[in-house]
């Protein structure tokens, strides 16, 4: 925490630094605050009572005893132990009890000598098979270089309630190469149908050059769904029911929904099954999406609801706009959360939860009928948030890519 220091060559009465004091401290604080107030409508308003029921919104330290490596994501393994797992972009995977006093979190798995982690590269997704318990299968999202490549592979624990998995238990299942390393998506997960959900960026660069996002013969700027149930064949199998299936156009099969840009974090409403995801954008806007079996986002025709190239006539008429959209002055960078269904916090109950890993600010965003009613303010400063995610009671965790993992404190 940063510290204000007044510096004055001669001594100062009582009196002359409360007066240094007020005019350096006390009147650019209300300033901004009226400021606040004007550029953003009902925003003060929100800063002393974001939501019913809750007074303000602290962020504390989950677990004060751990520090992690720019942890990129949050999860469970859905085995009915206590046990919780951090990805860190590096190339690790930790694990460690899921409560406050734990001391350690072990390296579960170690593939630092296989992943490329530079800038916006790394290890950057993990979802465990829902038969882990009996299986002890997991998936995990990497990239590479030498070829530039994303890498969706399996790993196996081979017993349960093992702290740390052989990497030589890897089966790959699917690859496909990067024109650059940025944009890589890279969030996986099993939805409530069973398959595997993985988001891809639009491979990179600027403004998408290569027209990606709306190429279905391409994998990138995507949602792809696949069945990793193994057959015969192959490692995983296509949805009967995928939008593409069986098309004779070359379309990839295995594409859910197109038209994104980079997104970076998706989730299940965990009581409604509904896909949330967070595009970050261009340059001028990020966007919410309501991710549905094939529907097309828009870009590059369109960044968030605005023409961005063709700059007008853009909408052949079948692009579904975000439920929400914030400009630069809010945010830069959006980070994709999850619909609160946890049990500790009543006000947030069936909002969607999200963040700006540039400004620090998290919001909480209500809706009805796939349409956006309040869009509230949470807090400010909360850190580089690079990913939320949840525990097996469904309580929301943030963590701040410079290394701690946080979550709302409960109000006394």
């Amino acid at each position: 925490m940063s510290r204000l220091i007044l510096h004055s060559p001669v001594p100062l009465k009582p009196v002359q630094r409360i007066a240094i004091v007020f005019a350096k401290v006390v009147v650019p604080l209300l300033i901004a605050v009226v400021i606040l107030a004007a550029d953003h409508p009902g925003s003060f308003r929100q800063a002393q009572n974001p939501l019913v029921g809750q007074s303000s919104w602290q962020l504390e330290n989950a677990f004060p005893n751990l520090t992690f490596s720019r942890p990129v994501e949050f999860t469970h393994a859905g085995d009915g132990t206590n046990r919780v797992y951090v990805l860190e972009q590096e190339g690790k995977i930790r694990v460690f009890e899921n409560k406050r006093s734990v001391q350690k979190a072990s390296v579960y798995l170690d593939l630092s000598r296989k992943v490329s982690s530079e800038g916006e590269m790394g290890l950057l997704g993990l979802a465990f098979h829902p038969n882990f318990r009996s299986n002890g299968y997991f998936y995990v999202y990497y990239t590479k270089r030498n070829p530039l490549e994303s890498v969706i592979a399996r790993y196996q624990a081979t017993a349960p309630g093992l702290t740390s998995v052989d990497p030589a238990t890897e089966t790959v299942v699917l690859r496909f190469p990067q024109p650059y390393d940025n944009h890589n998506g890279g969030k996986i997960a099993f939805g409530p149908d069973g398959y595997l959900y993985i988001s891809t960026g639009d491979g990179g660069a600027w403004g998408d050059p290569h027209q990606n996002a709306q190429n279905r013969a391409s994998w990138l700027g995507k949602i792809l769904r696949i069945d990793i149930n193994p057959s015969e064949k192959s490692l995983y199998r296509i949805p009967v029911d995928n939008p593409f299936v069986n098309n004779r156009d070359g379309y990839r099969e295995e594409i859910f929904a197109y038209g994104l840009r980079n997104p970076w974090r998706f989730s299940f409403d965990r009581q409604t099954g509904q896909i949330w995801a967070g595009d970050v954008g261009q340059n001028q806007y990020e966007e919410i999406d309501i991710i549905v079996k094939g529907g097309n986002y828009g870009w590059r025709l369109k960044e968030a609801r605005s023409c961005y190239n063709p700059r007008k006539d853009c909408d052949p008429g079948n692009l579904i706009d975000p439920i929400h959209q914030y400009p630069r002055d809010e945010g830069v960078s959006v980070t994709g959360g999850v619909v609160y269904r946890g049990s500790l916090h009543p006000a947030l109950q069936g909002k969607y939860l999200y963040a700006d890993f540039a400004s620090g600010k998290v919001w909480a965003l209500t809706s009805g009928n796939e349409t956006q009613t309040a869009n509230q303010l949470l807090t400010v400063g909360a850190g580089s948030i690079s990913a939320f995610g949840e525990d097996p009671a469904g309580e929301v965790y943030l963590l701040d890519h410079a290394g701690t993992i946080k979550r709302f404190a409960v109000a006394n």
